[in-house]
């Protein structure tokens, strides 16, 4: 599998919010570092990360390979969604080391765009043995 096919996967199992399709896309020892300072490894943890993604709705995935080897490459990505639930939003809020948008109680949750760098390494099957993605996250300007 090329960084072509790989991130047409990853579109796929974001968008389709799948989280065993996700866990799928990594050898049985994978990594996935989805901070510089967080790593899942392995089918159990990969799929219990991506379970997050089962509190978005809407989503809607881009991305362009920046560069290929044979055996990996980088690519840039962005996507969009609408926030689910208020878990969610907490943990969106905590992971990006900002304060919360001002909200009040009952307003509706907001849709949240992030925007990012992956670079993977691909076994000779195409399955990856390491991702890291570097991503930034803001929540979309409401419609007035």
């Amino acid at each position: 599998m090329s960084i072509h096919i790989f991130m047409a996967a990853y579109k796929r199992v974001w968008e389709a919010k799948d989280p065993a399709g996700f866990a799928a896309l990594f050898t049985p020892d994978g990594l996935y570092h989805n901070t510089p300072f967080q790593v899942q490894s392995g089918p159990q943890e990969l799929a219990a990360y991506w379970e997050r993604i089962l509190l978005q709705d809407d989503i809607l995935l881009s991305y362009k390979v920046l560069g290929a080897t044979e055996n990996g490459g980088v690519a840039h990505w962005n996507v969009t969604y609408q926030v689910t639930s208020e878990e969610l939003f907490q943990i969106w809020a905590s992971s990006t080391g900002t304060g919360l948008p001002d909200r009040h109680p009952g307003d509706p949750l907001p849709r949240m765009e992030l925007d990012g760098t992956l670079l993977a390494e691909l076994d000779d099957q195409g399955l990856a043995t390491t991702v890291r993605i570097w991503w930034h996250s803001m929540p979309q300007p409401t419609a007035q």
